[in-house]
């Protein structure tokens, strides 16, 4: 099969196209998914730069790997255990497995490959209009985004504010905020602010902007952060007392500020988002269904292409997400 080996940590030499790869074989409880489309992600450059801890979420990381957390496509293969009635349907792969815990590109090979190979509980069935490249751009992104939502515990009638709101996770938890009926203020570009508003931000402001000038001090509810970096004082700032800050990212900066009087006195509620809480991704893919959030695709590139996909990502220019069509 065609894919795409990762040989180590560094530069995009490190990015092997191959057209000779051996298709993966189910063993018990799984399903044999043949991708249809997989999105870029930062975990797929972090990961090939060597910038996790040990190279891999969880410090389990064995070369050569095949990359590519966000897949769908159809199920042509099922293994011992699995109802064979499986094999036909359309599916987007949970791209967080827990038990021991895993991700999909990351501690197993992944979708930069015409067939991945995945514990048939983490296949979701998604009835949906949307092709697979629109298809591709929810999972990792999307369920992130909801999964920070969720530990926030965000529902209506509450101010949220999101940090990169012109990126995949950014865009999403826009989406998915409004979604739950939250007021949603948001950062981005100024070249950017016009479409993040039309995702369903009421109000969009400049990334450098006086949070506490603009906003108000203890303005929000939650603050939905995937930046980090300089910028990260000023969102506790504007968190009102027993508000929630919740994050999943740092392309900011990993090492933030933090005055400790400023956490335990306005009683916040800081948490790291990573692993996904149960029910986060199906909550997700009924979503989808509902027609609730719409894909963002900003380019499309053949898996060939893997290296000016990751390029035009680095450019940061883009708003939502880059992915890759595995068509034949």
């Amino acid at each position: 099969m065609r894919a795409v080996l990762l040989t180590g940590h560094g530069g995009f030499d490190r990015l092997d196209i191959r057209d000779d790869v051996p298709v993966p074989e189910c063993g018990e409880g799984d399903v044999l998914v043949r991708v249809g489309a997989a999105g870029v992600n930062n975990t797929d450059v972090n990961t090939r730069l060597g910038w996790y801890s040990g190279g891999g979420w969880t410090g389990s990381f064995e070369f050569p790997r095949i990359q590519g957390i966000d897949a769908c496509g159809t199920i042509v293969a099922v293994g011992s255990g699995v109802d064979a009635s499986r094999v036909g349907q359309r599916v987007l792969v949970e791209p967080c497995w827990r038990d021991p815990v895993q991700f999909l590109g990351s501690e197993v090979d992944g979708a930069f490959a015409e067939f991945c190979r995945v514990p048939s509980r983490y296949a979701h069935m998604v009835q949906s209009s949307l092709s697979d490249v629109e298809l591709a751009s929810f999972p990792c992104s999307y369920s992130t985004a909801e999964n920070l939502l969720t530990r926030a515990s965000v529902v209506a009638g509450q101010r949220v504010l999101v940090t990169g709101a012109s990126g995949g996770v950014g865009s999403a938890a826009v989406q998915l905020a409004a979604a739950r009926g939250a007021v949603v203020a948001a950062l981005a570009a100024v070249d950017k602010q016009e479409a993040v508003q039309a995702l369903g931000a009421d109000v969009v402001a400049t990334r450098d902007a006086d949070l506490v000038g603009v906003f108000g001090a203890d303005s929000f509810d939650a603050v939905i952060d995937v930046v980090g970096g300089p910028g990260f004082p000023p969102l506790l700032d504007v968190l009102r007392p027993f508000g929630t800050y919740a994050v999943a990212g740092a392309i900011g900066g990993p090492t933030v500020d933090l005055d400790l009087r400023t956490l335990y006195l306005k009683d916040l509620r800081l948490f790291g988002c990573t692993v996904l809480d149960d029910g986060v991704f199906a909550a997700l893919v009924r979503r989808i269904e509902a027609g609730d959030v719409a894909p963002v695709v900003a380019a499309t590139f053949p898996l060939e292409r893997i290296v000016e996909a990751q390029e035009l990502f680095l450019t940061k220019q883009h708003v939502g997400k880059i992915v890759l069509d595995l068509t034949p």
